[in-house]
């Protein structure tokens, strides 16, 4: 099922696989790796501008990592933000993403823990 922000980069022709909702109705998009930068800028400029959070995880033994972002966009009424959920996996043996500090500021310390704690290196961006 395809959802609004889905529906949105798909206009665009921005990469991405829609992976549903969660328990809240949070829409949860699949980015790979290489395309997480052009995505990030976009979802920026679309009105994301708020990082709630950023974490990692372990997929599965031996298998791939992921590095999950949620975020939020914050208008004038801020008693209904909507959320969306970004996933991006990479394998262990090339765990290498593009870092969003320079569009969120607040990835800074958690893209660092997640790299403290599964070894996902988090790319510097010269230019965004």
């Amino acid at each position: 099922m395809q959802g609004r922000l889905s529906a949105w980069l798909a206009k665009h022709k921005l990469a991405h696989r829609p992976l549903g909702f969660d328990y809240q109705g949070t829409e949860t998009l699949q980015i790979k790796s290489e395309d997480w930068v052009s995505i990030a800028v976009a979802l920026y400029v679309y009105g994301f501008n708020y990082l709630r959070s950023q974490c990692a995880y372990d997929v599965a033994p031996g298998g791939c990592l992921a590095s999950v972002y949620h975020l939020t966009r914050i208008r004038d009424n801020a008693n209904e933000p909507e959320e969306v959920c970004i996933k991006v996996f990479v394998s262990r043996e090339n765990s290498k993403i593009p870092s969003c500090v320079r569009i969120w500021k607040g990835a800074n310390f958690q893209e660092r823990e997640s790299y403290d704690m599964l070894g996902i290196f988090y790319e510097k961006v010269i230019h965004v």
